[in-house]
C-alpha cells in the first residue's frame, strides 16, 4: 500500500507545531466562548445588563491597550509570550470552577476573567500573527494562512458542538477544567518549535514606547497597501457589529424562526467556513489578491443583505438564510486569508506586533461601538432598517480597495 505523502507546509515542522498550538488554542477560546456566559446564566442568574458587560469586558482590551500591546510584543520574542497566555488563560478558567465549588463565585469575578481572558487572547493572536512571517517565506504567506484558516474554521465548527456537551454533561464551570487542558496542550506545541526567532529590539522607554505605539498607526497612514488594508477590515468590523446586534431579535421576532433553526443555520455557516478556508489558496491565486478581497466583502454585504430581504413561509426563511450563512462564512473566509496576508508581506519583520496591533484595535476593538451603535438604531429607526444600512455599509467597505493600489494587486508584494 502506498502511504500518503505531506505536501507544501504541511513538511515544514515547525510550521506544523505553530498550526497545532494555534489551532488548539482557538478550539479552547470557542469553549470558553459558551462555557463562560452559560457559567453566568445558569449558576449566577445573571441579568440581561450583566450579560451584556460580560461580552463587552472580552472585547475592551483590544480597544484600550491594541496599539501598547503591538509595541510590547514587537520588543520581546514571540514564542514565550504564546507560551505564557496559553499558560495564563489555563489558570485564570480554573477560578471559575474553584469558585463555585466553594459557593464564593460572584458575577464580578467573571468580569474580572473575561477582562483577563481578553488580554491575554489579545496577546497571544498579536504574537502569532507576527511570529508566521519569521517562519516561512513571503511566497508562503498566502498557503500559510489559508492552513491556519483551515485549524480555526474547525475549531469553529466543532468548538461549540464539543463546548454544550461538556456543559451538558459536567455542568459549565466544570467544563471550563476540560478548556484549561486545551492550552496547556496549546503551550506544550508552541514550545516544540525549534526554528530561532530574530532578537527583537531594546526595551524603550516611556516615551519611546508612546511614540513606537504611534508608529503603528503612522506605518498604516503612510502606506499604499496597509491604509486601505485596515480602512476595510475597520469598516466591517463596525457595520457587520451593527448586523449582529439586531439580527437574531429580528429573525425571531420578526421572521418568527424558532431557535431549533439557529443551530441549522450556524452549522452551514461552519461548513462554510471550513470550505473557504480549504479553496482560499487557489482562489487567491487565481483571481489575485486584490480581487479576491473585493469579491470576498462584496458576497459578505450580499449574504448579509438577504435577512431584511427575505420574507415568505418559514420553509423558504430557512432556506435562505442558511445558505445566506453559507456563503457568508465561504467569503469573510477567503477575504480575511488575502487580507491577513496582504498586511503579513507589506509589513518589515520587526514593524510585524506594532501593524498586528493597530489592526486588532480595529478588528476587535470597534466591534463594541458597532454593536452598541446597531442597538441604538435598531430602537430608533426600526430593526430591518439598520439591517439594510450595516449590509450597504459592509459592501461600500471595498471602495477602499476599489480605489488604490490594492485593487490591481496580483501577487503579495516584495
Amino acid at each position: 500500500m502506498m502511504r500518503p505523502r505531506l505536501t507544501g507546509l504541511w513538511r515544514h515542522p515547525d510550521f506544523a507545531r505553530l498550526w497545532l498550538g494555534g489551532t488548539i488554542s482557538r478550539f479552547g477560546s470557542q469553549i470558553t466562548f459558551l462555557a463562560l456566559p452559560l457559567t453566568a446564566v445558569i449558576v449566577l442568574d445573571a441579568t440581561p445588563l450583566q450579560m451584556g458587560l460580560l461580552a463587552a469586558a472580552g472585547a475592551l482590551p483590544s480597544l484600550v491597550f491594541g496599539l501598547g500591546a503591538g509595541v510590547w510584543v514587537d520588543r520581546r520574542k514571540k514564542r514565550p509570550i504564546m507560551i505564557a497566555t496559553d499558560l495564563g488563560r489555563a489558570m485564570l478558567l480554573l477560578i471559575v470552577p474553584l469558585g463555585a465549588f466553594l459557593d464564593i463565585l460572584l458575577i464580578e469575578h467573571l468580569f474580572a476573567i473575561a477582562l483577563a481572558m481578553g488580554v491575554l487572547n489579545m496577546l497571544f493572536d498579536i504574537a502569532n500573527r507576527s511570529m508566521l512571517p519569521a517562519l516561512v517565506t513571503r511566497s508562503e504567506l498566502v498557503e500559510a494562512n489559508s492552513k491556519l484558516a483551515v485549524g480555526s474554521s474547525a475549531s469553529e465548527v466543532a468548538g461549540p458542538g464539543v463546548g454544550g456537551i461538556l456543559v451538558q454533561l459536567l455542568t459549565a464551570p466544570v467544563a471550563l477544567i476540560a478548556d484549561s487542558l486545551t492550552f496547556l496542550a496549546s503551550a506544550l506545541a508552541v514550545k516544540s518549535i525549534r526554528a530561532p526567532e530574530p532578537e527583537p529590539e531594546p526595551s524603550p522607554d516611556a516615551q519611546t514606547f508612546v511614540r513606537d505605539a504611534l508608529r503603528g498607526l503612522d506605518l498604516i497612514r503612510r502606506s499604499r497597501v496597509l491604509l486601505p488594508v485596515a480602512g476595510v477590515i475597520g469598516s466591517i468590523a463596525v457595520f457587520n457589529a451593527m448586523f449582529e446586534a439586531v439580527w437574531v431579535l429580528y429573525v425571531n421576532k420578526a421572521l418568527g424562526l424558532e431557535p431549533f433553526t439557529f443551530g441549522i443555520m450556524f452549522s452551514m455557516g461552519g461548513v462554510g467556513l471550513l470550505l473557504g478556508a480549504l479553496v482560499a489558496d487557489r482562489f487567491i491565486g487565481r483571481v489575485g489578491v486584490g480581487r479576491a478581497i473585493v469579491i470576498g466583502v462584496v458576497i459578505v454585504g450580499l449574504s448579509d443583505l438577504a435577512t431584511p430581504l427575505v420574507g415568505g413561509p418559514i420553509a423558504v426563511i430557512v432556506a435562505v438564510l442558511t445558505a445566506a450563512s453559507f456563503l457568508f462564512s465561504m467569503a469573510a473566509t477567503i477575504s480575511s486569508v488575502a487580507l491577513v496576508s496582504l498586511r503579513q508581506a507589506a509589513t518589515p519583520i520587526q514593524l510585524q506586533g506594532r501593524m498586528n496591533g493597530a489592526i486588532n484595535t480595529l478588528e476587535v476593538g470597534l466591534v463594541p461601538i458597532g454593536a452598541l451603535l446597531g442597538g441604538v438604531l435598531g430602537q430608533t429607526i426600526g430593526m430591518r432598517e439598520t439591517l439594510f444600512l450595516a449590509s450597504a455599509g459592509e459592501i461600500a467597505a471595498v471602495l477602499w480597495i476599489i480605489f488604490s493600489p490594492v485593487w490591481s494587486q496580483q501577487d503579495l508584494p516584495a
